[in-house]
């Protein structure tokens, strides 16, 4: 059986990411395990070197305080860790989704998610976490580092799940977009949904060529598109499109595998996953 693996913090996003999940899973009949995640950042006093500022005795003392002191954190922090996975619990279980478990591990994020993914069929979190009513201009610390580590299909909820009817699958010609256009036409999950395919570039034979192999593909796999080669800018024309065509999802390529192009800041994929108000599946 297909599995989701479904991220959690607990954040404002997070009823719309179990109800991504809760989608995906009804249209690829599958599992759903949630996952939360414990990275404590620990704030290390500098105890190293008291000589000439306080006794050992005192020293010593200080030493205990801060080991209470981080205990009684993580006290907390598995709290609110039990919460989080009963409240996702819940929301999953009236959603409709029977098969569900739920997984509390330490450490940090992108790591964890390297050991656990491999048995997941995709990936699901939310556009910001934590801290999203105070950064509504940025993208959530880990979204990036996810989609960038991950090997599976990343699908980024919104602040809140809509239907899905109308999806773009926003095509370069890539490598990453031409996975992304095998999934879709030969995957479950967006069968029947009405797709439109956009190729941002100039209009050449090459890139008409690229659009039009695209729209094949999809065809063999049963799902008729709309195909639009336009110029311009990507990062605005394709948030263009979805405004004006009143897309639903947006699916595209995420990043280049190159070390340089993993170091670019405010890239294409940043920019649409920041901009374009609705959710993405995303591949790499």
């Amino acid at each position: 059986m297909p599995k989701i693996l479904t991220l959690t913090d607990g954040s404002v996003y997070a009823p719309s990411v179990y109800d991504h999940a809760a989608w995906a899973a009804k249209r690829m009949g599958a599992s759903v395990e949630v996952l939360h995640v414990l990275d404590h950042h620990r704030e290390k006093a500098a105890v190293t070197d008291f000589s000439g500022n306080i006794g050992v005795d005192a020293r010593d003392e200080l030493l205990t305080q801060l080991a209470e002191l981080d205990a009684a954190k993580s006290k907390v922090a598995m709290t609110q860790a039990r919460v989080v996975l009963d409240h996702a619990r819940a929301h999953l279980t009236e959603a409709g989704v029977t098969d569900l478990t739920l997984s509390q591990r330490h450490g940090p994020l992108v790591e964890t998610l390297e050991e656990v993914e491999a048995s997941a069929d995709l990936v699901v979190i939310g556009k910001r976490g934590e801290a999203a009513d105070f950064a509504t201009g940025h993208l959530g610390a880990n979204l990036e580092r996810v989609i960038r580590g991950s090997t599976k299909p990343v699908l980024v909820a919104n602040r809140a799940f809509k239907p899905i009817n109308r999806l773009l699958i926003a095509y370069d010609g890539g490598t990453s977009a031409r996975k992304a256009v095998s999934h879709v036409a030969t995957r479950p999950l967006l069968q029947g949904i009405e797709c439109h395919l956009l190729m941002v570039g100039a209009a050449t034979a090459a890139n008409q060529e690229k659009l039009a192999l695209a729209r094949e593909e999809l065809a063999a796999g049963g799902l008729e598109s709309r195909a639009t080669l336009i110029e311009g800018e990507p990062e605005s024309r394709v948030g263009e499109y979805v405004k004006s065509e009143g897309i639903d999802l947006l699916v595209v390529g995420a990043y280049g595998h190159s070390r340089i192009r993993h170091l670019i800041i405010g890239s294409t994929t940043t920019t649409l996953i920041r901009t374009c108000q609705v959710p993405l599946l995303m591949f790499r």
